[in-house]
């Protein structure tokens, strides 16, 4: 790792921006444990693209229809709504695909003590919202609202939730009342497991200096993580799945 690492640290010393791409992680098992080289250390780009380039997996044009490609963004940086825009654009380019079959969005980061409101909600709605008028997206959905806050968002929005994910590890069962507003109103309850902080600026900074010991991982934030999987529709096989994220520097 040394002397990868001094060139990492002397590219990401000189960036502003950071993308970090896993590819497939279904590949990785084929893969040496290798961070592959994308510029050479006489370059240094102010957005610093660190992809696992081996395990990128784009999808055939001639499949695309026989696919469904679904897509969950985690916003970790107290960070304007265009970030929403971003990572569909950067997933969308990752897999070579015009468009995504699905997006559901995790609730944005509050401060503790505050309870999630639609105010928090709207910005990255209404950047969702012109992502399925612009064709980008087919449907969007929401994750972990409660029947008041889903019932709040669906009154308001343009484009209505078409599904609504629950974590049943923190609630056992589906709560009634939600049951019936999204029987009501078609939206589609799913569940999950994620925990509630996928991923915090302060986990990512200590991967990060980890990794690349020379540099001040206190300087950069992590924005938005995304996930996406690519399912075979017909079989309902995962053919492809891995993850996306953008941090920046923080402003001195």
């Amino acid at each position: 790792m040394g002397t990868d690492s001094r060139a990492a640290g002397a590219l990401l010393a000189r960036a502003s921006t950071l993308h970090l791409q896993t590819g497939n992680l279904l590949n990785w098992g084929r893969l040496r444990k290798k961070c592959p080289s994308t510029h050479s250390e006489e370059e240094f780009p102010d957005v610093l693209e660190c992809t696992v380039s081996h395990a990128v997996e784009k999808i055939n044009p001639d499949e695309r229809e026989e696919m469904k490609v679904s897509a969950k963004l985690f916003i970790v940086g107290s960070n304007s709504s265009s970030s929403t825009r971003n990572a569909v654009d950067m997933a969308c380019s990752v897999l070579g695909v015009a468009q995504l079959d699905s997006v559901i969005i995790a609730s944005p980061p509050i401060e503790d003590g505050v309870h999630l409101s639609l105010e928090h909600l709207q910005p990255y709605w209404e950047e969702l919202q012109d992502l399925v008028q612009s064709k980008k997206i087919v449907a969007i959905g929401t994750s972990d609202l409660d029947k008041t806050q889903l019932e709040q968002l669906y009154q308001w929005a343009q484009v209505k939730p078409n599904s609504n994910q629950v974590n049943l590890a923190s609630c056992c069962v589906m709560p009634p009342d939600l049951t019936a507003f999204a029987k009501q109103f078609d939206i589609q309850l799913l569940t999950h497991n994620d925990p509630k902080e996928l991923l915090s600026e302060a986990s990512f900074q200590e991967a990060l200096q980890e990794s690349i010991p020379d540099i001040q991982a206190q300087e950069w934030v992590p924005l938005w993580l995304l996930r996406y999987s690519v399912v075979v529709k017909s079989r309902g096989i995962i053919k492809s799945k891995g993850y996306i994220l953008q941090a920046k520097r923080k402003s001195s």
